[in-house]
Formats: C-alpha cells, structure tokens, sequence
C-alpha cells in the first residue's frame, strides 16, 4: 500500500510554505500526502498541490477573540482531536508532521495517541506554544533556524527552512557589490509591510550623501495605509522608489538588491541567505519569545548582517548603516559571501530525509 503522509499546519504563511514544500516532495516520490488544518487554514492551502488531501478539522487559539471564544477553545480543540484520531483509524499514516500553529494540534495529538512516527518542524529560533507542547512527545525535532532553544533533554536536527522554487532557482546568485552606479535597497516588513520601517527607512535614505543618494533605486513593501505617504515622502526627495503593499517578485529583486532592510522573519532570513545578500534586520518586538532576534542570530554572527533592535531603530544610526555598508565594496561582498555560508538550500531535502527515516521505524 502507497505511504502516506499526513501534514499538520496552521494557516500563516510561515507554517504553510514549509508543509507545502514537503508535500510536494514526497508526492514526487510516490507517497500520498493529506494535510490536517482548521477553516482558517485550509483557505491559505492553494498553493499546495491538487493531489494533497484536505482534511479540515475543529481547532482554536487561545491568542485572539473574547471571552466566550477563549472558554471555546479547548472544546473544539477536543473535537479536532476525536475526528482526526476517527481519520486515522480508517486510513492510518506511515508518518505525520507538525509545522506548529494551533490547527496542528488535532493531528499531532492523534499520532501521539496511537503511537504513529511524528515529528515537528519549527521555522523560528524559539519553539512556538504548539511546537512546545509536542517537542517531548514526537520522534524528531527539526530546526529551520540554527541553533533553536530547546526544552531540556530535547535534540534536534538542523535541517534550515525550505525556501520556493523561485528563490532555489537563484540560489547563490553574483552579486554587484555597490559601487558609483545605480544600487537597489529592498525594503520588507513582512507580507503587510511594517509601520516602523516605513516611519524610519525613508528618512535615512533621504539623510544620506547626495553623492550616494542619487544613485539609490528603492524597492519599499508598506502597509496599505501608509503607501501614499511614503510614496509622497521619496517623491519629494527625489528619490527613485518603487512602493507596494505586496511584492510578488521578491526573489528577482533580492538578486537585485545590493542591501535588504528587513524583519527577520523564518522566511526572509532563508531567502536571503539563499540569495546571498547583506542584510540589515529589524526584529519585530513583540514576536513570541523574541523569535525574530533569533532567527537573524546566525546571519549577525557570521557577518552577513547587522542586527538592530526596534528601540535603537532610528534615522541617524540607520542611515549610518546604509551608508558603511554601501561604501565598502569589500565589505559589502563580504557579507553577501557569509549570508550564503548560513543557506540551507537543500533544506526540503533534508526534511524528506529525516520522514523517510521515521517511515523505517517500526510502529508501535
């Protein structure tokens, strides 16, 4: 009988674009794959292949809604679990994964119960709260970030965060280190944009050198709310920029760019580690446990980019990063060097390696 798997995701891009990475590899080997998710999920689940079967179970979160839906919660997080565990006693998977989210709850507990080969991947360098409940109860651990804080007793294997196909397919590409000639900055804070860099990136732009100053082409991802104003704001300084609340081509304008100014995002980082570009992180501060610090940890130790808190985030000490960065060539190609010595391209694979072992395990 065809293995199956089966992939238990929430419903952020940061716990689906890995599981979607995974499905589509082990489709490609001949597995079946079924993917465990609530409503919520199940509606960012388009771009996971056709072949992938959706089952949508009950789930909650304690983080978001009143009163009555918190005391909800752990009753429809209950029904997730009894018709996920009715699932598996009528189709039984080889393997199941948990990419975290509360929607992974129902499946992961459900192979706990009966004893089937799980694991759980973690994108960020700090456990999420789902992610730590199983860690204890699951066969493996693999870690996108390196290293991820652990619970006591607790191993895991690095296997980086699988990155899409577009940014694989540029993977190491050359890069122009800055020079006297056009030079691009891309600007990101998350598929949204984030207010604090369209409050602080633009001013630093416009503070620095005029020698250099002309020759910057920006590519800044804003908020919705914040497009005109920022849009306004490089107009009037005569600063060439291209404004969008959504980048759908991230992966050519990384190549293109010869510095990101960004969140450290699980996803941004892979990116740009992939890529091989300098990078100057903003972690978002209220991110749970700080993760987004961690997340960038490895790209500031290795020199391929420089870290600054939210609170230190201002126009002078930002435009003096912009303008060390892009007036050392040497430097700035140093860093793209070091970015790529922290890629895990290979990450998908190393993810179906870790499900092929556990599918060589005998159940218990």
């Amino acid at each position: 009988m065809t293995r199956l798997l089966v992939i238990a995701a929430g419903g952020t891009g940061g716990h689906m674009f890995p599981a979607q990475a995974l499905a589509e590899a082990m489709l490609a080997k001949g597995w079946r794959v079924k993917l465990s998710t609530d409503a919520r999920g199940a509606r960012y689940a388009g771009g996971f292949p056709d072949a992938v079967e959706i089952n949508v179970v009950g789930s909650a979160t304690f983080a978001r809604g009143g009163v009555l839906a918190k005391l909800a919660a752990p009753f429809r997080i209950v029904a997730g679990i009894v018709a996920a565990k009715w699932r598996m006693l009528r189709d039984r998977p080889t393997v199941v994964v948990g990419f975290g989210g509360y929607p992974a709850i129902p499946a992961m507990a459900a192979a706990w119960v009966f004893r089937v080969p799980r694991m759980i991947h973690e994108q960020n360098g700090v456990l999420g709260r789902v992610n730590q409940v199983f860690a204890k109860r699951v066969d493996k651990v693999a870690c996108g970030t390196w290293p991820t804080e652990l619970p006591e007793g607790v191993s895991g294997v690095h296997t980086g965060n699988p990155v899409r196909k577009s940014v694989l397919e540029r993977a190491g590409a050359p890069y122009i280190p800055p020079g006297d000639y056009p030079m691009s900055v891309l600007v990101m804070g998350g598929s949204q944009g984030a207010r604090i860099l369209s409050d602080v990136v633009p001013p630093a732009i416009a503070a620095l050198p005029m020698e250099m100053r002309k020759n910057i082409r920006v590519s800044h991802q804003a908020r919705g709310e914040d497009h005109d104003r920022v849009t306004a704001f490089y107009a009037e300084e005569g600063i060439h920029a291209d404004v969008q609340p959504f980048f759908h081509d991230v992966p050519e304008r990384l190549v293109d760019a010869q510095l990101l100014i960004a969140r450290s995002g699980a996803s941004t980082v892979a990116d740009v580690s992939v890529i091989g570009r300098p990078a100057i992180f903003v972690p978002y501060a209220a991110a749970t446990g700080d993760h987004q610090t961690a997340n960038a940890r490895g790209m500031v130790d290795a020199g391929a980019a420089i870290l600054i808190p939210e609170s230190q985030f201002q126009v002078d000490s930002l435009a003096e990063q912009i303008t060390t960065i892009l007036t050392n060539e040497r430097g700035a190609l140093q860093m793209a060097n070091a970015a790529l010595s922290c890629g895990t391209p290979d990450a998908t694979e190393r993810l179906v390696a870790l499900v092929e072992e556990l599918a060589e395990e005998p159940q218990q």
